[in-house]
């Protein structure tokens, strides 16, 4: 089976599901059933009934003998008329809606049938049942009859599909793999964030180890935009409506909205972005070409109210802390900073070993629609081909995506896998000649004209709610050693004076020099504590004795990942162990040096 040819076997294997699923269910009403990325999906309305996993395997069962029949795909049509009576006649009311959109369009309607189920589709379909590969039932879901909350709720029963058994193994393999990756499951374990009823669905809280990993990357981007004088600064969290309408995100969100009455009957709205709020601390007061450009940056959090049903994890939220940025800029300044922005993406992945990992979208307006933006045609054409510019300098390969484009401007999209393959949008560079027109942004050139400047939207990693998703799946929770909220493990074998003084002295020096370290004095056997950190993941422990405390000198266990020979001896004394941890830290290495 080539692989062009999986999209019509998978949506083929949707029919032969929807044809199993009408037989063992009589009178199930039908829905849609398209092929998706690695496999397809079917909606049904059963009425009371209801499919669970114990009745995947009957299901499969009666799919494999409608394959076993090499039962042809033959298309058929119909007219509008004939259509409309076979729908009424089945008992068919998802389909004779969707028939009668096509009332208008007065072409002919067609229909494939298997043996002798029949289904409204346009195709394609394979030749007969006999040529669709491996395929398994993965789970069923609720779904609204084409996404509309107010719509019937029916049931979606998925599946995946490849072209042999030996690739679908390895896609259910991968799926094993996430599960135990899944940053839900991991955030729990690892004690790194939780939610509450209380508090509201999609507004994460996080520990104070889950506090550690977020203030650590809020750190190292400090550090960078200070190398590059980019200022910080701070805004409320929220604005007047009027704030937003001007910027064109009232319209863009207006359905995401959180809107805040007082009891002074004033309206405000919490901020779903910061740009806004930016513009007004350049517009404070009159400036000088000789002051841009003006780099402001801040990490805070945005609301969006998000639909319920989409709403899991931190891969999607209602509240998100931003690492966000703003440049505002003269035109011939654009390359420059563009390009400063691109070095400081691709150091800060470097050092989490992610370089590389990734794939870069130059994202463009659609030609064919420019209503869908904002601002003028002639500044669009000279910030692609800026972007384009860059992209070029620094060898980004970045691919041309029409219709990827921002609302206000072209942006170059960095685009990263996880370890399981899985592409997330994390970095971007965003040219926007709209806004600043928008809000009437104004420097004085050398001439001492007034001229608009350019605003640049910057984010390095996006959301740190989704951000930190990646890196709990990326590393397993297996954290680079800057990064992990508990950098070392001290266990303590007995209760014996010596072995108190010398693992005291230990944590002292870990205290010290920076260095995050626990000490484990539980009762539990030596084992279990060994274990204890091996499943918190920590990267070094270390067990402390009499043997250790006689001699001043520490074994060293670390974890598997962090280095290349396991079999090496790692024996330190306590100063040069740790400050050997905290240089580590501080270096945001990724692997261990010791």
């Amino acid at each position: 089976m080539k692989n062009d040819n999986l999209e019509t076997m998978r949506h083929s294997l949707a029919h032969i599901m929807a044809a199993a699923v009408s037989k063992l269910w009589s009178g199930a009403k039908l829905g849609i059933g398209p092929s998706v990325d690695d496999g397809f999906y079917y909606d049904f309305d059963l009425g009371e009934a209801t499919i669970s996993e114990d009745d995947f395997k009957r299901i499969e069962k009666e799919m494999r003998r409608i394959i076993a029949g090499k039962l042809e795909f033959v298309r058929t049509e119909k007219t509008v008329d004939e259509a409309l009576a076979w729908a009424r006649d089945n008992d068919q009311p998802y389909k004779l809606e969707l028939i009668e959109e096509l009332r208008d369009a007065g072409e002919p309607i067609s229909f494939y049938s298997c043996g002798d189920f029949v289904d409204l589709c346009r195709g394609p379909h394979l030749a007969n049942t006999s040529e669709v590969g491996a395929f398994k039932l993965m789970r069923v879901a609720g779904a609204y009859w084409r996404g509309d909350e107010k719509r019937p709720q029916m049931q979606r029963l998925y599946g995946v599909a490849f072209a042999t058994d030996a690739e679908l193994q390895a896609h259910l393999a991968q799926i094993e793999e996430a599960k135990k990756r899944d940053h839900r499951k991991l955030g729990q374990e690892l004690d790194l964030f939780t939610f509450s009823d209380l508090v509201g669905a999609g507004l994460p809280l996080y520990t104070p180890r889950g506090t550690v990993l977020i203030e650590e990357l809020k750190n190292a981007l400090k550090e960078i935009s200070a190398k590059y004088d980019m200022q910080p600064v701070s805004i409320p969290h929220l604005a007047k409506i009027e704030l937003y309408e001007t910027s064109g995100h009232a319209q863009k969100f207006a359905d995401e909205l959180f809107r805040v009455k007082s009891h002074y009957d004033q309206e405000f709205v919490l901020k779903p972005v910061n740009c806004p709020h930016h513009t007004q601390i350049y517009a404070s007061r009159p400036r000088s070409y000789r002051e841009l450009p003006l780099r402001y940056i801040e990490q805070t959090m945005q609301y969006r109210d998000e639909k319920p049903g989409q709403i899991g994890g931190l891969q999607r939220t209602r509240g998100f802390t931003v690492d966000d940025g703003h440049t505002f800029c003269r035109v011939d300044q654009i390359e420059q900073e563009a390009s400063v922005l691109v070095d400081i993406i691709e150091g800060f992945y470097k050092s989490l070993g992610l370089w590389g990992e990734h794939w870069v979208s130059l994202s463009v307006r659609d030609y064919s629609a420019p209503e869908k933006y904002i601002g003028e045609p002639d500044d669009w054409d000279a910030a692609e081909s800026m972007l384009a510019s860059v992209a070029e300098k620094h060898g980004l390969d970045a691919r041309k995506m029409e219709g990827e484009a921002a609302l206000y401007g072209p942006k170059i999209d960095f685009m990263f896998k996880d370890s399981l393959g899985r592409e997330t949008q994390l970095a971007t560079i965003q040219l926007d000649f709209a806004m600043p027109k928008r809000f009437g942004l104004k420097y004085t050139d050398q001439e001492g004209a007034e001229q608009v400047p350019v605003m640049i939207h910057r984010a390095i990693l996006g959301s740190f709610e989704r951000f930190t998703m990646l890196l709990i799946e990326h590393f397993a929770g297996r954290f680079p050693v800057w990064l992990s909220p508990e950098q070392l493990r001290v266990i303590k074998v007995k209760d014996l004076p010596e072995v108190d003084e010398f693992a005291e002295r230990v944590m002292a020096l870990a205290k010290e020099h920076g260095v995050r370290a626990t000490l484990d004095d539980s009762n539990n056997s030596v084992g279990k504590k060994i274990r204890s950190a091996e499943v918190a993941k920590v990267p070094y422990s270390i067990v402390v004795g009499e043997k250790e405390a006689a001699s001043g000198q520490l074994p060293l266990r670390i974890r598997a990942d962090l280095v290349a020979d396991e079999t090496a001896e790692h024996v330190y004394a306590p100063e040069q162990l740790i400050k050997s941890i905290a240089n580590e830290a501080r270096g945001r290495v990724s692997k261990s040096s010791l």
